[in-house]
């Protein structure tokens, strides 16, 4: 009798998985190391149109043309990018009802090896309140794969950005 053995998916793959059972189709990327994993993936992906970009503001814009010509966005980006991308969330996506989906990589918290992080790790959650944009973190026993799903049907419907935050401890978990 043969045994199969179940193996849990890495962090990488419920993202990726989440992303594709949300539907997404277009995502725009800012290299984060904890993102080294998933990126490619997204790039690899045939139904996916994925297009790197230098700063998150660049990639607020280049997703809200996105949407207006019939795509579903996502920005992969680290938390530290919100600051960026501010004004761009305010006064394009907030103003004219323009979802999208931020999965961010949230440095700055448990496990921050780079003292230069922690400001603004634990100034995110504030700010994304502040501008009334919804954010859901990774909860034990759920998948990751329906946060994200929730996150885009929340985004979707409320015609806002909504942020993904998956701190460094999500990141690292064995599969």
């Amino acid at each position: 009798m043969t045994q199969s053995l179940s193996v849990a998916p890495t962090p990488s793959e419920s993202t990726f998985k989440g992303i594709k059972d949300a539907g997404i189709d277009f995502i725009v990327s800012v290299p984060c190391a904890n993102l080294k994993e998933l990126i490619p993936m997204v790039d690899e992906a045939h139904d996916i149109i994925h297009l790197p970009v230098t700063r998150e503001e660049e990639g607020v814009g280049v997703c809200a043309g996105a949407y207006m010509g019939g795509k579903k966005p996502a920005m992969l980006m680290q938390n530290s990018g919100l600051g960026n991308s501010i004004n761009a969330l305010a006064s394009l996506n907030m103003l004219y009802g323009i979802p999208l989906l931020m999965i961010m990589s949230h440095r700055g918290v448990e496990g921050e090896p780079i003292v230069a992080q922690v400001p603004m790790g634990e100034l995110t959650p504030k700010l994304l309140e502040t501008m009334d944009i919804p954010y859901f973190l990774p909860e034990k026993g759920v998948d990751p794969a329906d946060i994200i799903v929730k996150a885009w049907n929340v985004a979707s419907e409320q015609k806002k950005p909504v942020a993904v935050l998956l701190p460094i401890p999500f990141w690292r978990r064995q599969a």
